[in-house]
């Protein structure tokens, strides 16, 4: 079986997001993937190529105003050339996205990326874990500690750098990649038994 590759496309302001991205990648690397770490704000036409040929394509940006940021929505709408082609359909997708509130509109930014993945015609994957620190016996340390199911959600101090993204958060984030990984080996295999 082939090495899948996962690609993360994403933005970070202020270094918070990044340490989320580093994690999924961790995550996938762990799992057997191939991975490259894509700055939206910086992408290249060799990048573009890179995306183009992923088995997936993790979406990422921090929530600015209760939506992903300025840099990763012009990212989004440069993808039109492969939304015209239908060049990424049947991919797998998945996201994640860090803000300073606990609640902070996460979920609004998780679903943009639902919704860019699906006009893109890609196969969205979910977080699959129950949500943590949801009843007495549990704690802030929890996978999933804030409850989100779309997605990986991260929360970070307003007032703090990126060393102090949360470790449950990073965690998380590590199972994300990991999630995306094995998932995308379960679908490169079904493919081959498709075309056998």
């Amino acid at each position: 079986m082939t090495t899948p590759v996962i690609s993360i496309a994403y933005h970070s302001g202020f270094g918070h997001t990044a340490v989320i991205a580093e994690a999924v990648r961790s995550g996938a690397v762990e799992a057997g993937a191939e991975v490259h770490l894509i700055k939206v704000d910086e992408i290249t036409e060799e990048q573009w190529t890179i995306l183009d040929g992923s088995d997936a394509i993790v979406f990422g940006s921090p929530t600015y105003m209760g939506t992903a940021s300025g840099a990763f929505h012009v990212f989004a709408e440069a993808t039109s050339k492969r939304w015209a082609e239908q060049a990424w359909t049947d991919k797998l997708a998945a996201g994640f996205t860090n803000s300073a509130s606990k609640s902070g509109d996460k979920l609004h930014t998780l679903q943009f990326f639902q919704i860019l993945a699906g006009q893109l015609g890609m196969h969205w994957i979910n977080l699959g874990l129950l949500p943590g620190w949801n009843n007495s016996a549990g704690s802030e340390n929890d996978l999933n500690r804030l409850g989100v199911f779309t997605g990986a959600a991260a929360q970070t101090n307003a007032d703090q750098g990126p060393e102090a993204v949360h470790k449950a958060d990073v965690a998380t984030a590590e199972h994300l990649g990991r999630r995306v990984t094995e998932t995308a080996k379960v679908f490169a295999l079904g493919r081959s038994a498709v075309a056998a």
